[in-house]
């Protein structure tokens, strides 16, 4: 059984996968900004900050950290050779203008055509949305990096309870057990965590679970 750490590093993983040669990926806070950690070597993918910045690269060390360059979410990043910083006003165009190929974000939920709420819950304190609203209506490809469960409760649902972010945004869903399409007939799993059967996986997920017929083990 995987503790919280391992959870996490596991899903990102798995995300960095999913980037090509090329790309310029945006990052969201909290989980996702591990995803920076695991790009395959043989690929450069170039990560953009909404803050105003592109090249960020791994996390830095305890005793490397630079308190004058922070994500959009105030933690520490290292920038890569090469790196350049900008305005808010050139990056926000950059997300806006169509330019960013996949953006990788948290979730509270995502329904099981696409909508998805990753702001706020009601009645608690909020933060703000940052550029999340911006980010999946400008990004080419949205992939959303989160525990399948909260606490035991569902986060893939036929519809979201809380307020939307967006709607029909979300390309892809990538948990602990496994990583699941959002099709025009639902969510599909593609990948299956071995560690979970198809039952326990159904159980996790409040909304109809389809099966690839070409289902594989998560990597």
């Amino acid at each position: 059984m995987m503790d919280k750490q391992q959870t996490q590093e596991f899903i990102a993983k798995r995300v960095a996968l999913e980037l090509n040669d090329g790309d310029l990926v945006n990052l969201g806070i909290g989980l996702p900004t591990l995803v920076a950690n695991f790009v395959p070597e043989d690929r450069e993918v170039y990560f953009q900050s909404e803050n105003g910045f592109i090249g960020l690269g791994p996390v830095p060390a305890e005793d490397a950290v630079d308190p004058c360059i922070v994500n959009a979410g105030a933690m520490p990043v290292t920038i890569l050779p090469g790196g350049s910083f900008f305005d808010s006003g050139m990056s926000f165009g950059i997300i806006r203008g169509g330019h960013v190929d996949t953006t990788v974000l948290g979730a509270l939920q995502v329904a099981e055509n696409g909508d998805i709420a990753n702001y706020m819950i009601p009645g608690k304190m909020v933060p703000g949305m940052g550029g999340a609203m911006d980010l999946l209506s400008g990004a080419k490809k949205v992939i959303v990096a989160m525990e399948h469960t909260a606490k035991g409760n569902h986060k893939l649902l036929k519809e979201c309870t809380l307020p939307l972010t967006a709607i029909n945004a979300v390309d892809m869903i990538i948990t602990e057990m496994g990583v699941i399409e959002v099709t025009p007939v639902g969510f599909v799993l593609i990948e299956q965590n071995p560690d979970f059967s198809i039952d326990e996986i159904k159980a996790a997920t409040g909304a109809e679970l389809i099966i690839s017929e070409s289902l594989k083990p998560m990597v």
